[in-house]
This record gives structure tokens, C-alpha cells and sequence, in this order.
């Protein structure tokens, strides 16, 4: 076996200052080349005193000298090593196969299994894993104009739309077959680690690069040795593994200088404090010393690193088919269904995620480390709650707090000194100034003004402009190498990584100052549809939601005022519900004659999804008035939209829908007028030209009559002539009491005084 050091000779010694006086460097800076702390080791070979072997290969890798030809008395499978590279007569293959034979046992034991917060066991990664996407073109790299940013709307800053649109996606393995040199880059969480897993297993096991020796190395785990032994090299900490299988260094270094080896580094972000640059050289130099290997380094956005001859992509996050087999594996594995139980409630996972109202939380689940928080969290009651807040909330407690700590990191210092509480605070300060400007994406500029704001008003704070410049640039690069929560979209434009984030955070700033002033100005954007979900997460976190709540209302109120149309209906809506002895809740009833009045070309036409939910009971049997009005409406509806070229087939339905004889028992004469309306109507048996004659010259006429006949004895139907604009009042008045009820509903803190007034109150005006 090689011996420990190596020790050059005197004539190695004349060859090695030479090339030395030749680059013109200081022992200092060869040093640091050779990513070493100190130059004693750089003095000792120049004096011929033993150095480490590693050391030595490594001075002279960087002196461009031959290692046979510098040292003294190397060992016999040294000599064997340098010369069967040089002559290349060793069978590589061979001692590939045997020291992946040596190798499984490891690389399962590393790669195999996972780890996940929140689960008490691991679990196999075959289990789990879900084949990863990468965009080969990272987005901070970008030169994106912010006009071009700007103009996409909140619908589609989401992960989904936005990558879709903006990046290129290829498998993650046909990127590790692509580029023999990869810098993988990601948010916290987004799957860095388990991709490499993922690579080395499936090296392992021979389905890729079955030729190769696939070697994973923990980062993190690299450094702590290294700051220990000034001396120790990424090739030194990789072979002690293989010295307890009898395996030499030289056979190790052989493969890696044919160049045979899929070396998987992962977590560069992870290696920190004073000595990280020097153990980041000591990586560098290792790379490039053994470069005709196929290497992947896995880190997180916000470095700066001088990996010259590795492509730089960036994992995506998951798509919607992602999301649903990760909830499928997740259901199967955690949660012990068989698996068409499983397969049941990933179905039942996805289709509440893709609900209008949840598409905040199909946002977040984009992330891995999220989509695990929200199987969680669905696993729980088999639904999400309607409170968002509670679930945002454990969502930053993972990426503020859990994730690094797991991991046992600490990272910057500058930021490190502000506490949790006040971290909260000064995103909660950006994102809130930022949202109510209605910037989703902010210039670096921008942000770091912000950041120095806040830093600024802190006690104690430092005041020196260019000293707060300073700082509030290390905070930005802190949140997101740290957190991942404000992201690099395009050069020097940043944004949440999530937009659910920014709405959580302005809705924590809103709760934090909540005075009547505040909640009056923010009841102003009632009707801007972006601040929904600030509404309704605001709702939930108030101590109490009674004013909010009743400020809504309030403004909710003033709209009749602002359209005559509006109010003229709405005040029709009143009179004809107050005649309605229905057992229904009030609301409910004025909610169903509100859609059913609308035309029939309105989106709103005939929905009675809120209606029902104010009152369950109207899902079921509806009571014989309602029934009555419903069946009239849907005939007039069918008359109005009925063309010539369809009456033939329709007009049996049309008479069926007249037919209300079940309905109007007490109501002879009604019956009559509605049965003559229909004898009106031509016979199903005559020609089809004739029907579509018909329709031709009398359909308007008959039409009228219905319409007439039904405002009469029934007070529907009306012919309302509403303008674009009107529907547009129409609109937001009803988006208003939805978003109002869904306060409510959202609310943990409202007196059931408040409660009741504004429940029974809504589609009313305030006169």
C-alpha cells in the first residue's frame, strides 16, 4: 500500500522551483491554489520534507510537474499506478466491476433512503422518488426587461405558468447524460439531494452509466473533516471509505484518472463559515485535477461560483402529473393504504387542489418539501382547511426554521443576528409595500432600499448609508441561499418564490397594523381580485374579524349606489324573496333568485352554488315556489337562446317545460294560461322546414308572451337590458358577498352578533 507521504527528491526539488519561478507566484498564492490554509506544507516541498501524498499530487497537478518525476521512493503500487496510466495497459473495466462490487453495499446505504421532516421512519427512495425536470437555462441568469415582466398577471406568476412559459424542462437524467459537468441549482427543498440519490442508485444498479463507479459525497460532511486536518483532500476523505475493503489508492486513482468515475457532490451551499473557500479550492481542485469524470454538484440559488467547465441548470419544480404521483407514492408508502386506496385518495388530493380555492396551496405544493407538508396536512382531515394562514404558517416554519437545523447548519452571520420575529417582519415589510404597488417582481435596487429601511428602523441600528448598502445586500443573498423564499426570476429581479408567500406576508403587515383606518384602506380593494386571498388570510389571523368584516359590508353596501341597474335589481331581488315562505335561510333565497334572473348568456346564469351553501337544504327537494320559478326561468331561457335550425328537436322539451301540473295543483287558472301558451306551440309531427318556418315567424312573439305571462303572476323574467357595464357592476357585487362569506367562513375570532347580521343581510341594500 502507498505510504501516507511523499517527499520530493533533490533533482524533483530543482525540476519543482523552476516550474514555480515560471508561473511567478508567492508560496502564499500556490497555497491557496492547492487549497491549503496555511504554506507550511508549500514550504516542507520545496525542502524536500515529507508532505502528505495528496498534498504532493496536488502541488504538482497545479506546477504542471509529473508526480513520478518529483518524488523520491515511491511505493511500488505508486509506481505501478503512474505507469499503467501512462501506458495505459490496465484493464479499467475490470477494476471498475470490482470496486462497484465493493461499493453497493454503501451506496445503498447513502442513496437508498430518505428522510423526511415530520416522518418518524425513512422510507426506500424507489418508494418515493419522483423523476425530476430541469430547465437548462437558469433563471437569474436571464436578461428579462421588467416591462416584459410586469405584464403577466397573478394567475400566472405561479410556478407552473411561469416556468412553463419561460423555460425549457428535459429529464433530469437526460441532463446527466447531456453535460458531463453539471452544477445543479434549486431553492431549499425542491429535490437536490434525492436527485442525486436518485443518479447514484441508479448507477449502482447498472440501469445508467452501468461502466462507471458512481461516488456520492455529502459536502457538508467533506468540510467538518476538513477543517480538522489542514491537510485532507476531497481524494483522501473518498478513499478511507475503500481502505477498509482492501482496495488500494492506487487502484481509486486509477478509475478517477481514466476518467470512469459519476461523482455526485451534493450540497456545495452547505459548506460555510471562514474555511469555506478554502475547502470550496479543495473541490475545485480535485474536479479539475480528475476531469475526464462525469461529475454533479447540487447547490442552492444566490452563489457565486467559479466552476468554469460545468453547465449550470437549474431543477424546475413539479408539474400537476408530478404532484399527483408524488401524492400517490406518498398515500402508499406513509400512510399504508393498499394501493387502490391509495390510488383513491391521490385522486381525491388532486381534485381539491385544483379548486379555485385552493389554487394557492396547488402553488406550493409545486416544491417538494411543501407537497410532503401538504400530504401531511391532507392526511389529517382529508381536506385543506379554509383557513390558508395555518398551513402558510407551517410552510415558513420549514424554510425559515426546520429545514437547515435538521440539517444542523447555521449559515450567515449578518443575518443570523436577526431573530425569527423580526426575519417575519421584513418580509412581511417587502411584501407588503411591494403588493399594494401591485409589483410582483422588484428590482434588486428596490429590495435592497427596502431591506436597508427596515435594518435602519431596528434599535440600535447602524446608520451609515454605505454600511446599510453593505448589509442589506448580504441580507438579500442570506433569504435566498437560506430560505429560497425571495428568488433571482431575471438578472437583478427578484420575486417570491411563491406568490402564496407574498399574499401570506402582506396579509401578517395588514393584521400587524390593524386600526379602522387601515382596514378601511384595505377594504378599498374589495373588488381587485389579486386581493382575495389577502382578504380571506387576514380574516383568519385578526384577533378579532369583527370590523374587518363589517367594513366589508359597509363598503359591499355603497355599490347600489354607484349603478342605477344594480340597485333597481337588487331591490327587486327584495321584494320578490320577501314573498317567498320558503324554509330557507333569507340570504339563500335572494342568492337563488339573483343567478336565475341574470341573462342567460351571464356566467352566473342558474348557478346556485352559494346559495346552496348558505342553505344545504336547497341541494335537496326545493320547495314548490322556487320550483315553480326555476322551471318558468329555464323555459324562458330555452326559448331565448332556441334557433330555427333546433326548434324541431326542442320543442317537445320546451312543452315538458311548461307542463306544471305537479307544481300548480291549487292553481287551476295559472295552469290553464300556461297549457294554452303551449297548445301554441306547433306539432312534433309536421316537417322539419315547417317547425323551422314556424319558429322563424312566430318564435319572438311566443317568446314574449311567455316572458309576459311569468312577470305577471310570477314577478320573474324581467327584460333587465343590462349594459356591459351594468354586468360588470353585477359582478363585482356578487364577487363582493362571495369573498364576504368567505370571510366569515374563514374567520376563527367574529361575534356571533356580526355573524348573524351580516349572513342575514347579504343581497340587500342598505336603504
Amino acid at each position: 500500500m502507498a505510504k501516507r507521504s511523499l517527499q520530493a527528491s533533490e533533482e524533483g526539488i530543482k525540476k519543482a522551483k523552476q516550474a514555480f519561478k515560471r508561473k511567478g507566484w508567492t508560496q502564499e498564492y500556490l497555497a491557496a491554489e492547492v487549497g491549503l490554509e496555511t504554506r507550511q506544507p508549500i514550504w516542507k516541498f520545496f525542502t524536500g520534507k515529507p508532505v502528505d501524498r495528496h498534498v504532493f499530487h496536488d502541488i504538482c497537478c497545479v506546477l504542471d510537474l509529473d508526480t513520478s518525476e518529483i518524488a523520491q521512493n515511491l511505493a511500488l503500487d505508486e509506481v505501478t499506478l503512474l505507469e499503467t496510466h501512462n501506458n495505459n495497459t490496465i484493464d479499467i473495466d475490470v477494476l471498475v466491476q470490482k470496486l462497484r462490487s465493493v461499493h453497493h453495499e454503501r451506496i445503498q446505504a447513502q442513496c437508498g433512503t430518505l428522510h423526511l421532516l415530520d416522518i418518524a421512519k425513512p422510507i426506500n427512495l424507489d418508494d418515493l422518488y419522483i423523476d425530476v425536470n430541469i430547465c437548462e437555462e437558469v433563471s437569474s441568469k436571464r436578461w428579462l426587461k421588467m416591462t416584459d415582466l410586469q405584464q403577466l398577471d397573478s394567475c400566472e406568476i405561479n410556478s407552473f405558468a411561469f416556468n412553463r412559459v419561460s423555460q425549457e424542462r428535459i429529464s433530469g437524467l437526460e441532463a446527466v447524460e447531456k453535460y458531463s459537468k453539471m452544477l445543479v441549482l434549486g431553492k431549499p427543498g425542491s429535490g437536490k439531494t434525492t436527485f442525486l440519490q436518485s443518479i447514484a442508485i441508479s448507477c449502482d444498479r447498472g440501469f445508467f452509466q452501468p461502466n462507471y463507479l458512481p461516488i456520492f459525497v455529502n459536502l457538508k460532511n467533506f468540510a467538518e473533516e476538513s477543517r480538522d486536518s489542514s491537510q485532507l483532500s476531497l481524494l483522501n476523505y473518498i478513499y478511507e471509505y475503500f481502505i477498509n475493503f482492501n482496495i488500494s489508492e492506487a487502484e481509486l486513482t486509477t478509475v478517477f484518472y481514466e476518467g470512469k468515475a459519476l461523482i455526485l457532490l451534493d450540497g456545495l451551499d452547505e459548506i460555510i463559515g471562514e474555511d469555506a473557500e478554502i475547502v470550496i479550492n479543495k473541490i475545485r481542485n480535485f474536479v479539475n485535477k480528475f476531469y475526464k469524470n462525469q461529475t454533479v454538484i447540487t447547490c442552492r440559488f444566490g452563489y457565486n461560483l467559479n466552476f468554469y467547465s460545468f453547465t449550470e441548470v437549474e431543477i424546475a419544480d413539479f408539474n400537476k402529473t408530478q404532484i399527483a404521483a408524488f401524492a400517490h407514492r406518498w398515500f402508499l408508502a406513509f400512510a399504508r393504504n393498499s394501493p387502490v386506496k391509495a390510488q383513491i385518495l391521490a385522486q381525491k388530493f388532486m381534485q381539491k387542489l385544483e379548486l379555485a380555492e385552493n389554487a394557492q396551496i396547488l402553488e406550493l405544493a409545486a416544491t417538494p418539501i411543501l407537497l410532503n407538508l401538504t400530504c401531511l396536512v391532507f392526511q389529517s382531515v382529508d381536506d385543506f382547511p379554509n383557513d390558508h394562514s395555518q398551513l402558510y404558517k407551517q410552510a415558513l416554519d420549514l424554510l425559515l426554521v426546520r429545514w437547515d437545523e435538521s440539517r444542523g447548519i447555521r449559515r450567515d452571520q449578518v443575518y443570523r443576528n436577526l431573530s425569527l420575529l423580526n426575519k417575519i417582519k421584513l418580509l412581511s415589510y417587502i411584501a407588503s409595500i411591494s403588493f399594494q404597488q401591485g409589483n410582483y417582481f422588484i428590482t434588486a435596487t428596490k429590495i435592497q432600499q427596502l431591506i436597508a429601511d427596515y435594518l435602519a428602523s431596528l434599535p440600535n441600528a447602524i446608520t451609515d448609508t454605505y454600511a446599510l448598502e453593505i448589509e442589506s445586500i448580504a441580507v438579500l443573498n442570506a433569504i435566498e441561499i437560506q430560505h429560497g423564499l425571495l428568488i433571482e426570476r431575471a438578472r437583478g429581479i427578484y420575486c417570491f418564490s411563491h406568490l402564496s408567500f407574498q399574499e401570506y406576508f402582506t396579509a401578517r403587515e395588514i393584521v400587524a397594523n390593524a386600526n379602522n383606518n387601515t382596514l378601511k384602506e384595505f377594504v378599498c380593494h374589495l373588488h381587485e381580485q389579486r386581493w382575495r386571498e389577502v382578504f380571506l388570510l387576514s380574516a383568519g389571523m385578526l384577533n378579532s374579524a369583527d370590523d374587518l368584516l363589517q367594513f366589508m359590508k359597509s363598503k359591499i353596501d355603497e355599490m347600489p349606489s354607484e349603478n342605477q341597474k344594480l340597485h333597481d335589481f337588487l331591490k327587486w331581488l327584495e321584494q320578490k324573496s320577501s314573498q317567498i315562505s320558503a324554509i330557507y335561510h333569507c340570504s339563500s333565497v335572494r342568492a337563488f333568485y339573483f343567478t336565475i334572473a341574470l341573462p342567460p348568456e351571464h356566467s352566473l346564469a342558474g348557478n346556485q352554488d352559494l346559495a346552496i351553501h348558505l342553505d344545504r337544504q336547497m341541494a335537496g327537494s326545493l320547495t314548490r315556489d322556487l320550483a315553480i320559478d326555476l322551471a318558468l326561468t329555464h323555459a324562458l331561457v330555452v326559448s331565448l337562446t332556441m334557433t330555427s335550425d333546433v326548434f324541431s328537436q326542442r320543442i317537445m322539451a320546451l312543452k315538458l317545460s311548461l307542463d306544471l301540473k305537479y307544481l300548480l295543483t291549487k292553481q287551476a287558472s295559472w295552469q290553464t294560461l300556461l297549457q294554452e301558451l303551449a297548445n301554441q306551440l306547433p306539432h312534433t309531427n309536421q316537417d322539419r322546414t315547417k317547425l323551422k318556418i314556424w319558429w322563424q315567424n312566430h318564435g319572438k312573439a311566443w317568446t314574449e308572451n311567455l316572458r309576459s305571462l311569468i312577470i305577471k303572476n310570477r314577478q320573474i323574467g324581467h327584460n333587465w337590458q343590462f349594459c356591459d357595464q351594468d354586468l360588470q357592476y353585477l359582478q363585482q357585487y356578487w364577487n363582493a358577498n362571495k369573498l364576504l362569506l368567505d370571510c366569515l367562513n374563514a374567520a376563527n375570532n367574529v361575534s356571533s352578533h356580526v355573524k348573524n347580521i351580516i349572513e342575514q343581510n347579504l343581497f340587500l341594500t342598505s336603504e
